[in-house]
């Protein structure tokens, strides 16, 4: 595991700010680094290769120690950042390509880590603070994860154990909390005893040996643009560990919960935590991954210090500039739903969903802080699941349990064939996405929290004023003559418990400001104007006296003609209106949607018509 000589080490930049509340945010452009499993690894003495494909090879590498000796990594070049291993500069960040092709072969996905300086990954310590990035995963599709997380590596990548004279500078020293056996190099050794390749993997470039990298890992984003879920994995060890046999806890030998590392977290998926229409590719959407979006996670103490125990982390998205909260579960029922993970929760979780409780067995909140106060390397990955084809993120699973059963459907990924790494390779090689403007500090310190501005009170109109709702005031300099809308006097001003035209009136038939009439049924009603509504002139001096005889009832508009427009979303993922169960959550509830009346048939036939609509 030595240095290599043939290409001189040219790291690309990620803008890296650290923040306090008083001070601000002071930037520096941090170095990121390619992980040694991307890397060329050829003899120390020549370009022949140490590893081709998915196998060692047995004259250089007939043993761990022998191999570690005789094999080098190889630096990358800036331009073979991008050229070879698809990560691309840009602007405070990096692009991560999915599939690219170079004169060698094919190179699928990355992943990276933040350093400190040349040698040394930098540690971040995150108890009692908050972490902030930027992420676009618009070209993230099913079966995808565009991964930033955080894992308990050493600062030097190992350096110095065993063979490993390479370090953190050329990526070495990974390990996360499924104590992967794909690692080429553990401890300075390689893990060529038992190596053999991944039959799952069709492009031959996989393999696994006799020993797996542990390490307690913090997942704060783990996404595509179908689903996302952020997940603290606790360890019963400290830093690296060398696992073996049943202290891996390999799925393949039944003993996924025998091992010294939690392997299924606490997690917070908006969808799988009963949240379908939270996070998504379109307006309809509360977070719409068809967008950039800033991601906040804090990590809170029972004390608010950096000595106290952890003890809840939280989530906010920011888009647009505005902030987004992660919504409360509403699944777990009165009680119980929260929209942060806590001890609490992740027991409340595990119940509902007869998980076993490895990460609480394994130190569960506690331990994950003192696993934070250790330090962890920061990650930034791309990566396609060549085991159960990200299933577990973004669709149903596991697949022998019925989709309707709590916690299983994790997104409206439709699993099959098309999460497929063949077909996602196949299909989508340019596929990525881009992370930018990492941020640690104080909690509050990483983000601009938008101003929130006190309500605005009505002005007083001496005299009333001119309203087109029967409600609210126009400006005072408004003038009636130059408006060919139709406009009414408030002689006393503004108007306050009462119902605007088209606002909901459903089963208060009285509550309609002015002239407003009531239409509807018992199911939705709306204020309407009165089917003869004119503007009335401003008002005389003196008040005019009442009619002799009472008007005539209102007549209610007539009917129109009503089409079934659907969104974006649903055209490019074939749903429609008539099917689709957006009709009961986003009719006459979204913003987007009242404006542009998707699906305006279908809504109103369900009894969610929009504001004035009666449909023939």
């Amino acid at each position: 595991q030595q240095r290599g000589t043939y290409e001189t080490e040219e790291k690309p930049t990620i803008t890296l700010k650290e923040c306090t509340i008083n001070g601000g945010c002071t930037s520096k452009q941090a170095k990121l680094t390619l992980d040694a499993n991307w890397r060329w690894i050829h003899d120390v003495n020549s370009s022949q290769n140490c590893y081709t494909g998915d196998r060692w090879d047995s004259g250089k590498c007939s043993d761990p120690v022998t191999c570690a000796k005789n094999c080098a990594l190889e630096g990358v070049s800036k331009a073979k950042y991008e050229s070879t291993y698809g990560v691309k500069q840009v602007q405070d960040g990096v692009r991560l390509n999915f599939v690219t092709n170079h004169q060698h072969g094919t190179n699928v996905g990355s992943r990276l880590y933040v350093m400190e300086d040349d040698e040394n990954y930098a540690m971040f310590y995150l108890k009692n603070r908050e972490f902030t990035f930027e992420v676009d995963v618009s070209e993230l599709y099913c079966g995808m994860n565009g991964a930033m997380y955080f894992s308990e590596m050493e600062a030097n990548g190992g350096k110095g154990i065993g063979d490993n004279n390479a370090g953190a500078k050329y990526g070495t020293g990974y390990c996360d909390a499924q104590c992967p056996h794909d690692i080429k190099f553990i401890d300075g050794e390689a893990n060529v005893i038992d190596w053999a390749p991944n039959p799952n993997d069709q492009d031959g470039n996989m393999g696994a040996g006799k020993y797996g990298a542990c390490c307690a890992e913090m997942d704060i984003w783990e996404a595509n643009s179908m689903a996302t879920a952020y997940t603290p994995h606790t360890c019963s060890i400290e830093k690296l560990y060398r696992c073996e046999g049943i202290e891996c806890g390999d799925n393949a030998a039944g003993e996924r919960y025998d091992g010294v590392c939690d392997k299924d977290g606490c997690d917070i998926n908006p969808y799988r935590m009963g949240n379908p229409n939270f996070y998504g590719r379109g307006e309809e959407y509360a977070v719409n991954t068809l967008k950039p979006m800033t991601i906040v996670t804090q990590f809170l103490t029972v004390d608010g210090t950096d000595s106290g125990d952890l003890s809840e982390i939280r989530r906010v998205y920011v888009q647009d500039g505005k902030v987004v909260y992660s919504p409360p579960s509403t699944i777990l029922g009165p009680g119980k739903d929260t929209d942060s993970i806590t001890d609490q929760f992740c027991d409340d979780k595990k119940d509902l969903f007869g998980d076993v409780k490895d990460y609480q067995e394994h130190g569960g909140m506690k331990g994950m802080g003192e696993s934070l106060d250790r330090g962890h390397a920061m990650v930034f990955s791309l990566w396609d699941d060549v085991e159960v084809n990200m299933l577990w993120l973004d669709a149903a699973y596991p697949l022998d349990k019925p989709e309707t059963d709590p916690g299983i459907k994790r997104g409206d990924c439709p699993g099959g064939d098309s999460s497929t790494p063949t077909y996602l390779r196949q299909t989508y090689p340019n596929g990525g996405v881009v992370f930018k403007n990492a941020a640690v500090g104080e909690i509050g310190s990483t983000f601009d929290m938008p101003p929130t501005s006190p309500p605005t009170q009505p002005p007083a109109f001496a005299g009333g004023c001119y309203s087109k709702d029967y409600k609210h005031c126009l400006p005072e300099q408004y003038d009636a003559a130059d408006d060919s809308c139709d406009v009414t006097w408030l002689p006393d001003g503004p108007r306050s418990n009462c119902a605007a035209l088209w606002e909901e009136c459903t089963g208060q038939a009285n509550s309609c400001c002015g002239e407003g009439v009531c239409f509807g049924n018992n199911d939705y009603a709306s204020c309407v104007p009165p089917a003869d509504d004119v503007p009335t002139a401003s008002p005389t001096k003196n008040p005019t006296s009442p009619p002799t005889n009472p008007p005539p009832s209102p007549t209610p508009p007539s009917c129109i003609v009503c089409s079934d427009e659907e969104t974006p979303w649903m055209v490019s993922n074939g749903k429609d209106c008539t099917t689709s169960n957006l009709i009961n959550t986003k009719c006459n509830k979204n913003d987007n949607w009242t404006t542009k009346k998707f699906c305006q048939l279908s809504c109103f036939n369900a009894g969610n018509g929009y504001p004035g609509d009666v449909c023939c």
